[in-house]
């Protein structure tokens, strides 16, 4: 009887630790003023301002603003899931706006390390709007699975609201964890958006769970919610792209997410480490995404 007491132990929490795997959120504190970045051999700060939505303002180590060549433009909004996110607005200061991205980003950190994905398409003619799932960054709540997904179903909903958009094609933009979740969100809600891009993205949570844990991973992972069983249901157009050299999340489960997929789609094959798409290819990638949606 202990033995299968014991045995019945090890399978709860080994359940527990393969889900708790999915989501590595930085949480940051309201009271937060002043992160410290090293970059390369200088240093910078973010000051956030708490009275406007957590705005960032890049400073110098001298304590001088730091003027980029894109604009930030915080905001709040209450998701479905009961908690206030955080969230941004990327746009150029230069270029005009032809679409607009909705960023879905991966399973750790927060914005500010994961924001700078979507800098280098700025200037090709796309604005982004990126958020926090609960339990991020300055985001509300708890980072569970369930509230991810609820969350993203009600970023889309309040992007659709804001004027910025108006008239511009909606794509949505998820990298990782978040192409996961992407292929969900717009089986949902195709309706809403005019095409989907994927980078990095496993095909189910136990595909990828099998991929460090083998069989024992299938069998611990609860799915919830699977892109490959959501992707055949979308029925606009599809651009995955992965890099063959990605040691995080292989190849294959791109190619089986592509395979999955209805027409239109491309699979674009890239080299360079898990979700440097943008950084090594944005020309490329934004060619290809103009071509969905009908852009020159």
């Amino acid at each position: 009887m202990k033995h299968y007491f014991f045995l019945g132990l090890f399978f709860i929490f080994s359940a527990c630790s393969f889900n708790k795997l999915f989501l590595q959120p930085t949480k940051l504190s309201p009271s937060t003023k002043k992160i410290r970045l090293a970059i390369e051999s200088d240093t910078s700060y973010v000051y956030f301002d708490s009275t406007s939505f957590f705005q960032p303002v890049f400073l110098s180590k001298k304590n001088d603003t730091i003027q980029t060549s894109y604009k930030i433009t915080s905001f709040s909004f209450k998701s479905l899931s009961g908690n206030i996110l955080n969230g941004w607005l990327l746009q150029s200061r230069t270029v005009k706006q032809s679409a607009t991205l909705l960023h879905l980003h991966g399973n750790a950190g927060f914005l500010l390390s994961q924001y700078q994905a979507m800098i280098p398409l700025l200037d090709l003619g796309f604005q982004a709007f990126v958020i926090d799932y609960s339990g991020f960054g300055f985001s509300e709540g708890k980072a569970t699975r369930k509230n991810v997904l609820i969350d993203v179903n009600s970023m889309l909903s309040y992007v659709k609201t804001r004027s910025e958009i108006k008239n511009l094609p909606l794509v949505i933009y998820g990298q990782s964890l978040g192409g996961h979740l992407s292929a969900v969100v717009a089986a949902q809600r195709e309706a809403d958006i005019d095409a989907l891009v994927i980078e990095g993205a496993f095909s189910s949570h136990k595909d990828i769970a099998a991929v460090g844990a083998k069989f024992l991973g299938r069998i611990f992972v609860k799915e919830q919610y699977s892109a490959l069983k959501s992707i055949p249901k979308f029925h606009k157009p599809v651009l995955i792209i992965h890099s063959k050299e990605d040691e995080v999340i292989p190849i294959k489960l791109g190619k089986k997410l592509f395979d999955a997929a209805n027409q239109p789609k491309v699979f674009y094959e890239i080299t360079g480490a898990h979700i440097q798409g943008t950084d090594l290819y944005a020309d490329s990638i934004a060619s290809k995404i103009k071509l969905m949606i009908g852009l020159k």
